[in-house]
Order: C-alpha cells, then sequence, then structure tokens
C-alpha cells in the first residue's frame, strides 16, 4: 500500500503493513516534533518560561496533534475508551521521560537554542521509541 495524505476515506484497520506504519508514524511524529520544539522555543526563549515548564507545554500539544493523527492515520484505530485509557497512561510515561529528560540536559548545557534543540531531539528520541514500541503492539491492537 502507497502512503498517503492523512485524510483517507478507508475503513479503519489495523492490519497495515510495518513499513506503512512507520513512515506515517515518522510523518505524524516530524508535523508533531515541529509543533512541540517551535512552542517549546517561543514559550521558553521569546516568553522566559523556565525550560521544565515550557516543554510541558509543548510536549502536551505536540503529543495530542500525533495521537489524533496516530490513531486515525497511522494505525487505522477506531475510538475506545481501553484504548484511550491505554494512551493516557502511556503519555504520563513518555511525559516523564520526555520532559525529565530535556530538563536534566536543559541543566547540564548552556541555555541556547542549539543545545535546546540537541536535547529536544535525545528527550524525544527516546519518547518516540518506547511510544511507537508501545502503541504498535498494544494501545491498537485494543479491541
Amino acid at each position: 500500500m502507497a502512503p498517503e495524505l492523512p485524510f483517507d476515506d478507508q475503513e479503519a484497520s489495523t492490519n497495515l503493513p510495518l513499513a506503512t506504519q512507520i513512515f506515517r508514524f515518522v510523518v505524524t511524529g516530524v508535523g508533531s516534533g515541529i509543533l512541540d520544539f517551535g512552542l517549546t522555543a517561543i514559550l521558553q526563549y521569546a516568553l522566559g518560561m523556565p525550560a521544565g515548564f515550557a516543554k510541558a507545554i509543548g510536549f502536551v500539544c505536540g503529543t495530542t496533534t500525533a495521537y489524533i493523527f496516530n490513531r486515525r492515520w497511522t494505525f487505522r484505530a477506531e475510538p475506545s475508551m481501553a484504548r484511550f485509557v491505554a494512551v493516557a497512561v502511556l503519555y504520563c510515561v513518555t511525559f516523564v521521560v520526555n520532559v525529565g529528560v530535556y530538563t536534566y540536559l536543559s541543566h547540564l548545557w548552556p541555555e541556547t537554542v542549539l543545545y535546546s534543540l540537541l536535547g529536544y531531539v535525545i528527550a524525544q528520541g527516546l519518547a518516540t521509541i518506547i511510544n511507537f514500541i508501545v502503541q504498535r503492539t498494544v494501545i491498537f491492537n485494543i479491541k
């Protein structure tokens, strides 16, 4: 199946090939990551918010966007309360990992946009790996 734009009218199905799911997960993640880091940088550098708080707000906005696209496009799953609860638990875990690593690295390195971007990439990379594995193997297999 060739990758297509996020909004298509095909029936929901979790039976997409792994390569298609990875491609869609990456596309969704890049878009959500731009939102997350952009908002984090604006709050931290333009508005003077502490790094941890700025990252927390960026994470929540980026992660919410990612979930919406991943549920409908990447994994083609219908909404369900069990899945929503599982996602909430997963996002709490990745929130702690993501914001914790970013904040920790912010205290180690000089507070510049370049080091913040590097810290973001490291923190987001860890959270992304956790998210994909748990979403593919557990969450989007919940009926």
